[in-house]
């Protein structure tokens, strides 16, 4: 605008200067239709300066109320803008009303209308309000018809935070049948099923959504573990499921201690101790773990092999708490009862639990020791209970454990 405005002024002046100072200005004549319009050079100049001056004006004037407009626009968005960074502050500090008020007056001139109702929908569940929220939610899919999965996704996240199984699990089927890999949705009906203990349907489930990455490696395989686990409970009763689904189980599985213990315990159930009793081994002797140890010893399967297979582990692991306990235990159910104490009492020097002390309780017992029970089970007691104390045990009728 200010180079045009120069440029014109400078014109004006060197027509005016050309006029004064030029003896000979020039002639123009300009002959139209019979009409002849005669002029000198710098009249021609000063007119066409005119013209140009004037059409830029009428320019001027016609934009005016566009550019008008513009600029309230911006005002308006640039409040809008403010209104909505002060509602997500407010809605982070916890006053949801004030930043769900906030936020919808500013959404229809903020650039991300949907965003401004999908807080919304957040803030008005935090204060309770289910009708306010689907209402939010109803018109963030009205203001962009297109985001529908989105808004479906934030609908059913937040009706599994407010418990709402019933309407979430159809809230993810509607957006499982637009997109059947959406891998949010999958996550989501994944929570859904762990919270309503639904295995059969997780077990369907996991390995779409381990396909899609969108899940962390540990917290997967902590589902994998949960669903089996559970599966295997289910199936005690049948033992060829019990070997398909353990079939199904990714092989860096098979030895977490939960899935293990789930099926030891099934073929238990079935009468298949021996079984269970190999599977353990073999699971021990492949990795060492303390919660397998444990269940090895309270397998009713071949005692004397079972011990045999404990000592000579103890050869390796000497000063092994859980394996020293195992060893006892297994002593016990050989009727090794000196060499059963010798043990309890050396897994309660290196590490005392309320376990070991009953045990060693039960033992004494059954010896006729009864000051040497009571002494155990308060041992015990104050490891359970912070250090307090407990009443010795008073064998009143005799030295016969039977009758303690």
């Amino acid at each position: 605008m200010k180079t045009g405005l120069a440029t014109v002024v400078t014109l004006l002046c060197g027509a005016l200067v050309a006029h004064f100072i030029l003896q000979d200005n020039g002639y123009v004549l300009i002959h139209f239709r019979g009409y002849a319009i005669e002029m000198s050079v710098p009249v021609l100049v000063a007119l066409m300066i005119l013209t140009y001056m004037g059409v830029r004006l009428l320019v001027q004037t016609l934009r005016t109320p566009r550019r008008l407009g513009e600029a309230a626009g911006r005002y308006r968005q640039r409040k809008a803008s403010e209104r909505i960074t002060r509602g997500y502050i407010e809605i982070g500090e916890g006053n949801f009303a004030r930043g769900e008020k906030l936020l919808t007056r500013g959404a229809r001139n903020s650039e991300t209308p949907l965003l401004n109702y999908l807080a919304a929908a957040r803030a008005a569940q935090a204060q309770g309000d289910r009708e306010r929220r689907d209402n939010w939610l109803r018109m963030a899919y009205e203001q962009e018809p297109k985001a529908a999965a989105a808004v479906l996704l934030t609908q059913a996240e937040l009706q599994l935070e407010n418990e709402e199984f019933e309407t979430c699990r159809a809230t993810l089927n509607n957006v499982l049948e637009m997109t059947p890999n959406n891998a949010e949705a999958l996550k989501l009906k994944a929570q859904l099923c762990l919270q309503r203990k639904d295995w059969r349907e997780l077990e369907d489930i996991l390995p779409r959504l381990q396909k899609r990455g969108h899940v962390p490696v540990e917290i997967l395989d902590e589902w994998f573990v949960r669903t089996w686990s559970e599966l295997i409970k289910e199936s005690a009763s049948a033992p060829q499921e019990i070997v398909s689904l353990w079939k199904q189980v990714p092989k860096r599985l098979r030895s977490e201690p939960r899935l293990l213990r789930s099926r030891v315990d099934a073929l238990v159930l079935d009468g298949q101790a021996a079984e269970a009793e190999k599977i353990l081994r073999k699971a021990l002797d492949r990795e060492w773990n303390e919660p397998l140890i444990l269940l090895y010893g309270t397998l009713e399967a071949d005692a004397a092999a079972q011990l045999r297979y404990v000592e000579k582990y103890l050869l390796k692991r000497p000063e092994d708490a859980a394996l020293l306990l195992t060893a006892a235990r297994l002593c016990v159910r050989n009727e090794l009862w000196g060499k059963a104490r010798s043990y309890f009492d050396t897994s309660n020097s290196i590490r005392p639990s309320a376990e070991t002390w009953h045990d060693l309780g039960q033992l004494m017992l059954q010896l006729g020791e009864g000051d040497s029970a009571s002494e155990a089970f308060q041992q015990g007691l104050s490891l359970t209970h912070a250090g307090s104390a407990a009443p010795k045990l008073t064998n009143k009728l005799g030295s016969d454990p039977a009758s303690v």
